[in-house]
This record gives structure tokens, C-alpha cells and sequence, in this order.
């Protein structure tokens, strides 16, 4: 029986892309909206998406002109179930967004626009195609799932974490401006979030699909 994974969401057009690629690594995913009750009770993994900026005021500064407008709704669900996930030890696979709400959450900064932003907004109309190579940190989480210390992976964010939350670790930075591009939590099950889109790469890197595919692993054999 496919376990069931919990993919908060804004707009319900962005969803397929990893609603898609949870299934194909043998998950059974269930999209809630954050405009609504949501809860992770009854869920064996946490999948958080893309999507707008994170309210830079919860985390102590003021917004930027280049930032999205808040969605402190979405926010604040998403912190939410984070926490009860973080304290359940339910496994977590955070994306781009979620790599920047999962660093708020555990008290670290963000940069609110890159200076190298076109760098890391590649891909056009194919969000497949890979922007940039990413060096992976020896010894990580990461590094066992992907089993090399580089991949090439797609992009497309302005804003990347800055001071690193208590707990989590660099994992991943890009190859060339040192961008982080990956953290994750050691003393948990699964807490590993990316900056860039692999959901977009699942069917055509099969490299890409290791990451929901090891996730996959923690949520089946989870309490």
C-alpha cells in the first residue's frame, strides 16, 4: 500500500509537476490547499513546492522591491505543518520554497535577490533543462542519494538562504557563486531540501528521481 505524502499548495495549476514525480518514486500524494484547515495528521511525509517569496519579516527584515507580495496564509501553514513534522520526526522533501521556509523555520536568513539571479533562472520553456552544476558536500545525506559530488540541475529562483538555520547543514552549493543549494536536517529520519526543481527532471534525469525515491524510502518505512 503507497503511503500518503502531504503537498501544501497555493495554485493548484503548479501541482502535477510533483504530484507526478511522488508517484513515480511509489508514493501516493494528496495536494491540500493552505487557504484551508490542513493538517499532517494521517500523512507520512511532508512535500513542500516552489512558489512566491517567503514574508521576509519572519525573519527580521524588511521586504526588498524585488521580493513577491506576501502570502503570510500560506506562510503560516506551511510553518506549521514544518513544526509538526520536525517534532513527529515525519520525513520532509522541501523545494526551492520550501528550501527557504524550512531555513526561516529553523531561525536562518534569506538573500532577498540574488546579484546573479540570471544564473539561477535558466530553463525557458523547458523547465527540464539543466542551468548549472551543483557541488555536493562529502559525507551528506545528499551525497549518499546521489552518489557522485556533482550534478547538473535546473533553476529558477532569485532568492537563496543566507545565514543557516540551527540544525541544518549545507549540503549542496553551486559549482561557480557558492549559491547554497541544498540543506538538510542529520539528527532527523529525512530532512533534505533543494533549491532547484527536480520534480521538472524526474522523467528525463533519472538522477533526479533518486531524490523522491529515497524520500519514498523514509516515508514506507516510517512510524
Amino acid at each position: 500500500m503507497r503511503k500518503r505524502v502531504l503537498i501544501p499548495y497555493r495554485h493548484a495549476k503548479k501541482v502535477k509537476a510533483y504530484e507526478d514525480a511522488a508517484r513515480a518514486a511509489g508514493m501516493e500524494p494528496q495536494p491540500v490547499l493552505t487557504s484551508g484547515p490542513v493538517s499532517l495528521d494521517g500523512f507520512a511525509g511532508l512535500l513542500l513546492m516552489g512558489g512566491t517569496d517567503v514574508n521576509p519579516r519572519r525573519y527580521g527584515q524588511a521586504p526588498q522591491a524585488e521580493i513577491d507580495r506576501p502570502d503570510d496564509e500560506r506562510d503560516e501553514a506551511e510553518l506549521e505543518l514544518i513544526d509538526h513534522a520536525i517534532d513527529k520526526d515525519v520525513p520532509i522533501l522541501a523545494i526551492c520554497r520550501g528550501l527557504q521556509i524550512l531555513n526561516v523555520y529553523h531561525g536562518g536568513t534569506l538573500i532577498q535577490h540574488l546579484s546573479s539571479v540570471e544564473r539561477h533562472s535558466t530553463g525557458g520553456e523547458n523547465p527540464a533543462l539543466p542551468g548549472h552544476p551543483v557541488t555536493i558536500e562529502p559525507g551528506s545525506l545528499l551525497a549518499d542519494i546521489a552518489g557522485t559530488s556533482c550534478w547538473q540541475v535546473n533553476s529558477r529562483h532569485h532568492q537563496a538562504a543566507a545565514e543557516i538555520g540551527a540544525g541544518l547543514r549545507v549540503s549542496a552549493r553551486d559549482s561557480e557563486d557558492g549559491t547554497v543549494e541544498a540543506l538538510e536536517r542529520p539528527d532527523k529520519r529525512f530532512v533534505v531540501a533543494v533549491q532547484w526543481h527536480p520534480e521538472d527532471q524526474v522523467f528525463t534525469d533519472p538522477e533526479q528521481l533518486k531524490l523522491f525515491r529515497r524520500f519514498a524510502d523514509a516515508v514506507r518505512f516510517g512510524s
